[in-house]
């Protein structure tokens, strides 16, 4: 693929900037959303809109999704005017999302019955990030569909990983989601019950950061425990979200994840409480209302 042309379906944050970097490359590509605000401000930079994802898949050799749930992967791979409906034999689908592997698999398999390939290609780092270009990208999927694609995700990550076959990618993400979602709330509780006990929190980080508990997470908790800063751009709903999707793959291969099932319960009930839109720092606020 010299120069191949891209559809992309879903434009929040990261996706907007996602499409945004791949404009400032030279691409135009056809793209979809719900948010027509979205959409307008890529079509004025040169991009298109497609009216249906039956339409973008036929008329594209790459077809991107950065989308929230397997649930709605699913919906616009499977419907009647959906990707699949339209998919060009020899196009890619890649996933940027965070998707249940099986789920991966499942579409992966389908689509290669058409004649088409699939790589999930999960995100670390930042919407500013993307828009430069420089995300990490894990990469699960078929040797020869990574290599097809690899040209154009070197324009959009600075690390790319590739990890093996379809569905490893996710699966590596919803790990790396549950370590760093686990250290968030775990740090936050720390700062709460520091607190309770009458604990200076700007001292208690002071201490932990000069030692081995020190790390980018530590400080986000801290921005916001002690400065009020909320500056982790994720949310406590998506962290509920992949935490349920960890806890999915780990029944799924035989097993059980006891310190995930206590992670995925805070952050359960912080949704509960109305707190889902908040950071994953913000979990502390519900910590500090936890009595006997």
């Amino acid at each position: 693929m010299t120069k191949p042309v891209i559809g992309f379906i879903g434009l929040g944050l990261m996706g907007s900037n996602m499409v945004e970097n791949l404009q400032k490359k030279g691409f135009e590509p056809m793209v979809m959303d719900l948010n027509k605000e979205a959409v307008a401000a890529v079509v004025a930079r040169g991009a298109t809109e497609a009216g249906s994802a039956r339409e973008l898949a036929a008329a594209c050799d790459i077809v991107m999704l950065c989308l929230t749930t397997s649930v709605v992967v699913e919906k616009l791979v499977y419907a009647e005017d959906g990707i699949l409906a339209g998919i060009k034999e020899g196009a890619v689908v890649v996933d940027f999302g965070t998707s249940i592997p099986a789920s991966t698999r499942k579409i992966g398999a389908d689509l290669a019955a058409k004649g088409a390939g699939m790589i999930d290609a999960a995100l670390g780092r930042t919407p500013a990030h993307a828009k430069d270009g420089l995300l990490n990208i894990m990469v699960g999927g078929d040797k020869a569909t990574f290599d097809k694609v690899q040209p154009v995700l070197a324009m959009q990550g600075e690390n790319i990983f590739y990890l093996g076959a379809l569905g490893a990618g996710h699966t590596t993400k919803l790990i790396n989601n549950y370590i760093g979602m686990t250290t968030v709330t775990a740090m936050s509780q720390a700062f709460a019950v520091a607190d309770r006990a009458g604990i200076d929190r700007q001292q208690l980080f002071d201490i932990m950061s000069t030692g081995p508990s020190s790390s980018p997470f530590m400080k986000f908790c801290k921005n916001y425990a002690v400065d009020g800063v909320s500056d982790l751009g994720f949310s406590i709903a998506n962290a509920n979200k992949d935490l349920g999707y960890f806890l999915a793959m780990v029944d799924n291969l035989g097993t059980r994840a006891p310190i995930a099932e206590g992670t995925s319960a805070h952050l359960q009930a912080a949704v509960d409480a109305g707190m889902g839109n908040g950071n994953v720092p913000e979990i502390f606020d519900y910590f500090l209302t936890l009595g006997k």
